[in-house]
């Protein structure tokens, strides 16, 4: 028996009937191409398969909420991948499901993100002129991106999880239902945590009936949440949280729309950051010759529209910014002497 084996056999032994098996796994667009792999689950393999991929890379380097913070202690697109990580495989731990496919789906979930966050996310809707989904743009660059241009052939189960960790499509997996409710989790306590540290908010604004439900401080509101949807999915072998504390996820997220998301002094400078990128789609749509020579290609398969946005979308925040500035910033004259 080889060491993958052996892992599949034990999974069977200890995981949850519900839990997804990685013996059992749909399989992979590409076909099955990793049975030499001998020491490694499917699930595992993709999980190195994303971690050791360009664009989950460049996550360090693109914005969470805040456009490009200046400070070493704000999140960033890859710390907050890491923090649902973290609550989607304790919460999957408890649960006996498979904590594998938890990380990989995961570490992947928003391998998609524009620069600039949602501010890119709307500027390439207005520049394609429909929406513009970043949970679709992540299973584009698993499925055809990556890889230059082939893709990293994840799982099926993966793959889906990274498609419904938002939007319309709940994934199939209980494990994938899990990453969906971290993501959320994570991101409203982190959220709070940057604008406190911004000086855009205190504890204290937070309404009291929230704080009373999920609790004070970061560390209690996460501690909340986690246990009880560990609690309620195990008592209706579902994914979810009691009412109560649903709602209070939901207010928290209303009040965090009011106060942060649409913050005046969080966002003040996100119509700066969309104008430029349309600018840059622009550029590129009229100059596709200017496209970097890896990208010329997909134009005669994609179309140019859709090269130029799969382009911008794959940008840091600072490379855009330094692509903008050398193309439309007049640089400055200098005397040699």
């Amino acid at each position: 028996m080889t060491v993958r084996q052996e892992l599949e056999f034990q999974e069977h032994r200890r995981l949850n009937p519900l839990a997804a098996f990685a013996d059992q796994s749909k399989g992979r667009p590409m076909g099955d191409k990793d049975r030499g792999m001998d020491v490694r689950t499917c699930y595992q393999l993709d999980t190195d398969r994303i971690v050791h991929s360009k664009t989950f890379r460049r996550l360090m380097h693109k914005t969470q909420v805040f456009l490009r913070p200046e400070g070493d202690h704000y999140r960033t697109r890859m710390t907050h991948t890491i923090e649902v990580s973290r609550i989607a495989r304790t919460i999957t731990r408890a649960l006996a499901l498979n904590e594998d496919l938890t990380e990989a789906i995961a570490l992947g979930h928003d391998l998609g993100h524009t620069p600039f966050g949602h501010a890119g996310e709307g500027a390439l809707s207005e520049c394609i002129g429909k929406p513009f989904r970043h949970n679709e743009q992540s299973l584009r660059v698993v499925d055809v991106l990556e890889n230059d241009g082939a893709g990293l052939n994840l799982t099926y189960e993966v793959r889906m999880g990274i498609l419904g960790h938002t939007g319309a499509h709940i994934p199939e997996t209980l494990e994938g239902q899990v990453v969906r409710r971290a993501d959320q989790m994570a991101y409203v306590n982190h959220d709070i945590d940057d604008a406190i540290r911004a000086g855009i908010l205190t504890n204290g604004d937070i309404p009291v009936a929230i704080s009373d439900v999920l609790g004070h401080t970061h560390g209690q509101r996460i501690n909340a949440l986690v246990c009880d949807i560990i609690q309620s999915s195990r008592e209706a072998g579902a994914i979810c949280l009691s009412p109560t504390v649903d709602q209070a996820l939901k207010d928290l997220r209303s009040f965090m729309f009011d106060r942060v998301y649409r913050n005046p002094v969080a966002k003040g400078e996100e119509q700066k950051a969309k104008d430029m990128l349309c600018r840059l789609f622009e550029y590129y749509y009229k100059n596709p010759e200017q496209l970097p020579e890896d990208f010329q290609p997909q134009m005669s398969f994609d179309g140019l529209e859709r090269t130029v946005c799969d382009y911008i979308a794959g940008m840091t925040d600072n490379y855009a910014v330094d692509k903008f500035t050398q193309i439309f910033v007049p640089a400055g004259w200098q005397v040699r002497g």
